[in-house]
């Protein structure tokens, strides 16, 4: 199956957050979007891989994409190395997307950055003709996306691309509460955390005005482009 968009986060959420908002506009617009949760998430404080992953379903229904999967390259302890870059290049080389998102580069959580830095490596390993990698026994042919796009999640970065999510910004906000072990449950009688209070839900909304206004909207989602965002790619992948 060819996708436009594949999202990868480094955890179960983390697309949510940064990106659900133009993955549903996507989504509305006819455009094939996939995602890929690089881990389950299993180190959190807070819920469960077999919690988090029943959540990252429901969200999944909730954001209209046709696919959502789960690799196993370890919570908290995500590398960069050859073994997890052939990984991902299979999922690549798999689905075959024009648009790749990931995670942002520097970020609050360690794993973030290094799924970020994975994603776009494997990027560009994945066109690479003598690179061998396979998929269910037979092999894969080179794949290299035409676009990365890093979301913008807990640390603020200058974005090179904003998307108006004004018309998805409740969508976004009912995949995020989907993931009632992670996020503001007065009913959850687990621990605290940085992202488990009503503030944080609040600040997600603000960031989300604080992305729209540098495009006059009331609601954006911010992206980092390491290389010149492709004018083409953006015109007819992005519905204004």
């Amino acid at each position: 199956m060819k996708v436009d968009v594949l999202a990868f986060g480094a955890h179960p959420d983390d697309i949510e957050l940064g990106a659900s908002g133009t993955i549903v506009k996507l989504a509305k617009a006819g455009k094939k979007v996939g995602l890929v949760d690089l881990t389950s998430g299993e180190m959190g404080t807070r819920g469960n891989s077999d919690s988090r992953r029943e959540e990252a379903t429901e969200a999944a229904k909730v954001l209209g994409v046709l696919f959502r999967d789960q690799m196993d390259l370890g919570d908290a302890r995500i590398e960069n190395n050859v073994s997890n870059q052939n990984e991902v290049i299979q999922i690549l080389r798999k689905y075959r997307p024009d648009v790749v998102l990931a995670n942002t580069l520097s970020d609050r959580h360690i794993d973030h950055g290094k799924a970020a830095r994975l994603v776009a490596d494997s990027c560009f390993l994945s066109g690479l003709s003598k690179w061998e990698s396979k998929d269910g026994g037979e092999s894969q042919s080179p794949w290299r996306p035409q676009m990365i796009l890093h979301y913008v999640q807990d640390h603020y970065h200058r974005p090179s691309l904003v998307v108006d999510i004004t018309g998805e910004m409740h969508a976004k906000l009912l995949s995020i509460q989907t993931f009632k072990s992670q996020f503001f449950n007065p009913d959850s009688l687990e621990p605290e955390t940085p992202i488990s209070t009503l503030d944080f839900m609040e600040f997600i909304k603000c960031r989300a005005r604080e992305m729209g206004r540098i495009i006059g909207a009331t609601f954006g989602e911010g992206f980092i482009c390491e290389t010149p965002l492709n004018p083409m790619v953006i015109r007819t992948m992005f519905p204004v």
